[in-house]
């Protein structure tokens, strides 16, 4: 018996099994495998099976609209200069695709300041910044990075040795490097470490460069100069080397009052504060002479090299000395408001303020380092001031004409406040060396800090700490917004204004009750004089906060998804 294969196949072995010709296991076992004598279809050209969702024939694809890239290719859109092409064919600007969530269109004309451009910018995520409008330079390849980052940085340590808040730093960085062409930058700021990284591409090593401030001074003059620079370069494009020569004739630029101006200005500051807490003309020359003698002392610590902290210490001794000397004469001479006076002078609320600010917009690190700072500066002056009140109690221990109470409780003379109140300003704006058509402005804020306080606290009854925080909402309001008009930074027009409102009563009032071995009371005021201070930082950052948010200059828009800010924690 012979087995019949496949046409032109098959012998049978000798044990009468088809070796070679044995269907495979497939063909033995499917269901689909033809009868024997009929035979196989034949085989397809194309063995892939096509998608349930294939074109059907003599259908033609459409053309797509644009023609795709790499997911990590930006959109043409982004740039804002770029025209992204309609399906009707007109052109509009805008980005070329939409994510689920949205994208912020940033509207970045150079009608605004730089700060709002830039600081919008800075609180949007990485993957969503469009790339600013800049000119195009088509003489020149463009300046070479490691140039770019270090003007940049020179550029960052000036704003940050002045006092300047992190985020305006980091804003001001940021500027700069878009300007000249970098687009993947990220500029950061840890009190005193500036960096910033450059990334030419996705694939390509970042470049890091990275700049220690080391010694920081007050001189609102040359900050001015720089928020100036700054614009130009964001807004009018000059080159490189123009930004380089501006810089350094910022950095040559003398101090626009001389070292005696600032010590007399020391002592009208210590004089217009003793006013404010019922001093007579007397006080005032007292608390002036103090004040003046403890400026030159602390000049001559600094030129032997010693820490601020010790340069506190000595600046604090002579005013609260002339209020101990006074008290051991017996005269007729409220001693309390001499040394309250030359406290007034000491209080760091620059670097408070600054710190608070830090603090409230997410630079925890930076905020820390300042806060510590001052907290090391407030203990300098505790320690001047205990050691000299200490030394008059041995001597007599019934000063009672150190105790404050009765001359802040009793005294209360609008007109006269309300000078001494612009006075102190004015001398606190020749102390920060502001540019002189700054000086009227902040002075009149303080001035107007000071009625608002006053209203609040004498007339209508309500807490000094609340008091506090209007008047100085009031002062961060204003100072943005004369900051906006002249395009340049707002602590000219703040930093000066906050002078009366700073706590120099409850400060010596504290000091003197542990001098006195009073340790509860003297916990209770120096408590009050942080309240203070705090609701002066405070009220300053809101009023900035809110002359951003809500007296947004034209061109600055963000649509989808609102201004941004850091995100609420949740308690984990």
């Amino acid at each position: 018996m012979s087995n019949t294969g496949k046409p032109g196949e098959g012998s049978s072995d000798p044990a009468g099994t088809p070796e070679e010709h044995k269907p495979s296991s497939d063909e033995a076992h499917s269901a689909f495998t033809p009868p024997l004598g009929v035979p196989y279809p034949p085989v397809p050209e194309e063995e892939h099976p096509t998608s349930e969702f294939a074109l059907p024939e003599g259908l033609r694809p459409e053309t797509p609209t644009e023609q795709e890239g790499s997911a990590f290719t930006p959109p043409a859109g982004t740039t804002g200069q770029t025209p992204v092409p309609s399906p009707s064919g007109s052109t509009t600007a805008g980005f070329a695709f939409t994510p689920p969530h949205g994208i912020p269109i940033v509207s970045l004309t150079k009608e605004v300041p730089w700060q709002d451009r830039m600081r919008t910018m800075l609180r949007m995520p990485i993957g969503e910044r469009p790339v600013p409008e800049r000119v195009e330079r088509t003489d020149e390849s463009g300046p070479a990075v490691p140039r770019v980052l270090d003007l940049t940085l020179r550029i960052g340590e000036i704003l940050l040795a002045g006092g300047e808040g992190a985020e305006d730093v980091e804003a001001a960085m940021f500027g700069v490097a878009h300007a000249y062409g970098l687009e993947r930058v990220e500029p950061t700021v840890t009190f005193t470490l500036l960096s910033i990284s450059y990334q030419p591409s996705l694939v390509d090593d970042p470049v890091t460069a990275s700049r220690t401030v080391r010694r920081r001074g007050v001189d609102y003059n040359r900050l001015s100069a720089v928020f100036r620079l700054v614009d130009d370069i964001t807004s009018e494009g000059i080159t490189l080397e123009e930004a380089y020569r501006g810089l350094a004739e910022i950095r040559r630029n003398r101090h626009p009052y001389p070292s005696w101006g600032l010590t007399l200005a020391s002592g009208l500051l210590s004089g217009g504060a003793s006013m404010l807490v019922g001093g007579g003309l007397l006080v005032f020359i007292a608390a002036a002479v103090g004040s003046m003698l403890g400026d030159r002392l602390a000049w001559l610590a600094s030129g032997r090299g010693l820490p601020e902290f010790y340069q506190f210490v000595v600046a604090a001794m002579p005013p609260a000395a002339m209020g101990v000397a006074f008290g051991l004469l017996h005269a007729n001479v409220q001693a309390s408001a001499v040394i309250t006076g030359g406290l007034f002078a000491l209080i760091p609320g620059r670097a408070l303020v600054a710190g608070v600010q830090d603090g409230l917009t997410g630079y925890y690190i930076t905020a820390a380092a300042r806060l510590l700072e001052v907290g090391y500066l407030i203990v300098g002056i505790v320690v001047g001031v205990l050691s000299v009140l200490y030394i008059g109690l041995q001597l007599n221990p019934g000063l009672q004409r150190l105790n404050p109470e009765q001359a802040l409780a009793e005294y209360n003379e609008p007109l006269v406040q309300i000078g001494a109140s612009m006075l102190l300003a004015l001398a606190f704006c020749v102390l920060l060396q502001q540019e002189r058509h700054t000086v009227a402005f902040a002075t009149l804020n303080g001035g107007v800090a000071w009625v608002v306080y006053g209203a609040l606290d004498n007339v209508a009854g309500l807490n000094a700490v609340p008091a506090t925080a209007i008047a100085a909402g009031l002062v961060g309001l204003f100072g943005q917004l004369l900051s906006r008009y002249r395009y340049a930074s707002a602590l000219p027009y703040v930093t000066a204004a906050i002078g009366p409102l700073l706590p120099g009563s409850s400060t010596y009032f504290g000091l003197l009750n542990f001098a006195q071995g009073n340790l509860l009371d003297g916990i209770s005021s120096l408590i009050k004089a942080v309240s203070l201070a705090l609701a002066i930082a405070v009220g300053v950052n809101l009023g900035s906060e809110v002359a951003r948010l809500f007296l947004r200059a034209p061109g600055v828009e963000l649509v989808a998804g609102g201004r941004r800010a850091a995100k609420r924690t949740r308690g984990f």
